[in-house]
């Protein structure tokens, strides 16, 4: 008989993922550069070259990741253009309560509530730890849902909270925008440097080019490669855990059924790199690449998996 997981199991093998995020991220970065600009350059002035790339490159990282551990809630929430809500307001107390039985049920702190006037239906949680997270759900969600899948919704944004699922999200985004940034500083680079007949400025050209094409190849294949390793199988652990702490997994699996007809955010259209935390992929149509890409598995298998949690 296979042994359960517990929220500590999830916590526990969130933060070796994050360990092996923090190995593996710079190390394949390190070798894609070496291997690209070795191309059209002899091998010591390729590792030259990855050096003096990599090395601003992760001061950059740090930089950024302090920044987002600081404000990186307040940056999402804003790009999702969501504004807090709370049990003073008579319109949204109902919502509010909602989330503090939830949170008193799964044995976490309150978060804060958020609303997105998007009349779609989608949700994230996001925050440094379960003592300051924050669960934002779309003005869509709350008209559309009835109370129970309401619930079940926010005891999956509950669950990633407490497996310390946001803590990972923040520092995947945080890494993809920072080296999305180096990739297009570079190719201005590239396209300056390309210019006049002197071979010394078109070898540099031709290196910083490949080393454009390094950062293209592990900002649009590796990264969502190891994203999707590491996030479909939480999905079906926050979807476990949240139908635990409501102990009604057809709720939830109702939900996501709904939330799939339209689930749109059109503010995230232009923010992928968020579409990971939300409940349900919150973009446009989906082309084939992308959903082999994609950080969450079919909502079909979710609801099956909750389907089965039920019988």
């Amino acid at each position: 008989m296979n042994k359960v997981k517990t929220v500590y199991d999830h916590i526990r093998i969130n933060n070796l993922k994050t360990i092996m995020l923090v190995i593996l991220f710079p190390l394949i970065f390190i070798a894609l550069i070496f291997l690209f600009t070795w191309i059209v350059v002899p091998a010591d002035q390729a590792l030259e070259t990855t050096v003096r790339v990599a090395i601003p490159t992760f001061i950059a990282c740090v930089v950024w990741l302090v920044i987002s551990w600081a404000f990186g809630d307040a940056m999402m929430l804003s790009s999702a253009h969501a504004h807090e809500i709370l049990d003073t307001d008579p319109q949204n107390r109902e919502v509010f309560r909602a989330v503090e039985n939830v949170a008193i049920a799964a044995g976490l702190p309150r978060p804060r509530v958020y609303i997105i006037d998007d009349d779609s239906m989608n949700a994230f949680a996001t925050g440094r730890s379960p003592r300051d997270a924050t669960v934002a759900l779309t003005r869509g969600i709350i008209k559309k849902l009835d109370r129970l899948e309401l619930e079940g919704v926010i005891a999956h944004e509950m669950a990633h909270i407490g497996n310390r699922d946001i803590r990972l999200d923040m520092m995947l985004i945080t890494g993809v925008g920072v080296t999305v940034f180096a990739a297009d500083m570079i190719l201005r680079m590239a396209i300056v440097g390309s210019g006049g007949d002197n071979d010394n400025k078109n070898s540099g050209a031709a290196v910083l080019l490949m080393v454009w094409l390094a950062f293209m190849v592990f900002n649009w294949i590796i990264t969502p490669l190891l994203r999707m390793a590491v996030s479909r199988n939480r999905e079906y652990a926050a979807d476990a855990t949240g139908a635990q702490i409501t102990h009604n997994p057809m709720a939830l699996a109702n939900a996501l059924r709904k939330i799939t007809t339209d689930s749109r955010v059109e503010c995230l259209d232009k923010v992928k790199s968020m579409s990971a935390v939300c409940i349900a992929y919150p973009g446009g149509p989906r082309e084939f690449i992308s959903s082999l890409m994609a950080t969450h598995p079919p909502v079909e298998k979710r609801i099956e998996r909750l389907e089965s949690m039920a019988s």
